[in-house]
């Protein structure tokens, strides 16, 4: 029978040998940096009209220095972020009969409850409950969707609807930021896909030990992440480990490999981690904005030139998709096997 790490570890004093990172690969807390501006906070007020061009501005430079920034004053009401962090607290609260009615280790469920990453391969375990949705279109996933909490379909649609709408705006100005037609990301990722993972990190009582998630990068296009107000987010830049703060009704975007693709290298994947404390229990919802597995994937003709060969062959998002998931969550970019071979290490 399945068992969840929240229902393994209720109560424990120590952290099981399966999820004991070796020494070398341990989040070293004490050497992690921490302020209030650790990535660029964006004010999306006015993205639509008179503060256009200064907010593509801001955004490119954030994914040029930075791969994340924070967005406020993004257009999606409070009500609709509250209520989706409250319906996903509920779920991973309910009896453990009842959770797992959601439970599969098959990764090809378009809906499942799991645990840590991808059991069947990894070597160590991940402090992380999670429950994985496809969510775009709604009307395909919904109804496999958990019936318990009984709001539970109708806050995630409402949420999820709100997001993708956000991604999709976030995209233009992302393509614009490089100089491409507002257009153009939308248009490369075909029919598009979006996933969402409700991520559940209990407390943990050697967090010095283990992670949530190890240090990784997104095999997506952007990211946009709602958490809780407990900390746990850590960002990779120039070489140092960076905690990031949660700011209420705030999402965190980063850039995924995908656009690293389309940008040809201008804009880098950026490598994030989750840590866990042994007070607070954290919930984070990361939305993975996709395209669909048939979207064929390679750096913006645009942005090639004799000067800016290209960096990466042509493949299909459903072939880069089956790599990430067998080579797991480690630091060594699944983008590598990608390379065209005259820039290949």
């Amino acid at each position: 029978m399945a068992t969840l790490l929240s229902d393994l570890v209720s109560g424990a004093t120590h952290v099981p040998s399966n999820y004991v990172r070796p020494a070398h690969d341990r989040p070293n807390l004490d050497q992690v940096q921490s302020s209030d501006h650790s990535i660029p906070l964006i004010n999306l007020q006015g993205l639509e009209d008179t503060r256009r061009s200064d907010i593509i501005k801001q955004i490119g430079l954030a994914c040029q220095d930075y791969g994340f920034f924070q967005v406020q004053n993004h257009g999606i009401e409070e009500a609709v972020i509250d209520n989706m962090l409250s319906v996903s607290k509920e779920f991973f609260h309910l009896p453990e009969s009842e959770r797992l009615k959601s439970f599969s280790d098959d990764p090809l469920k378009t809906t499942r409850l799991s645990t840590s990453f991808n059991v069947k391969t990894e070597e160590v375990s991940s402090w992380r409950d999670y429950l994985r949705l496809h969510c775009y279109p709604l009307e395909d996933y919904m109804h496999e969707w958990p019936s318990n909490p009984p709001s539970f379909r109708e806050d995630v649609a409402e949420y999820c609807r709100n997001v993708r709408g956000l991604a999709v705006r976030l995209l233009e100005s992302i393509s614009e930021s490089l100089g491409l037609e507002g257009d153009y990301m939308n248009k490369a990722l075909g029919k598009h896909g979006q996933h969402m993972a409700i991520n559940y990190y209990p407390t943990c009582p050697q967090p010095e030990l283990t992670y949530g998630l190890p240090g990784h990068a997104d095999p997506n296009v952007i990211t946009v992440l709602l958490q809780d107000d407990v900390a746990g987010l850590q960002v990779l830049n120039n070489g140092k480990w960076v905690a990031v703060k949660p700011i209420p009704h705030t999402f965190i975007v980063n850039i995924a490999d995908q656009i690293q693709v389309l940008s040809n290298d201008r804009y880098k994947s950026v490598l994030h981690r989750a840590v866990v404390n042994c007070n607070k229990e954290r919930i984070s919802i990361p939305t993975f904005y996709c395209p669909s597995y048939d979207a064929v994937m390679e750096p913006a003709p645009q942005l090639i030139d004799d000067h800016h060969p290209p960096l990466y062959r042509s493949f299909t998002y459903a072939e880069f998709y089956e790599k990430f998931w067998d080579r797991g969550l480690n630091t060594r970019s699944s983008l590598d096997l990608f390379k065209t071979t005259s820039h290949s290490a």
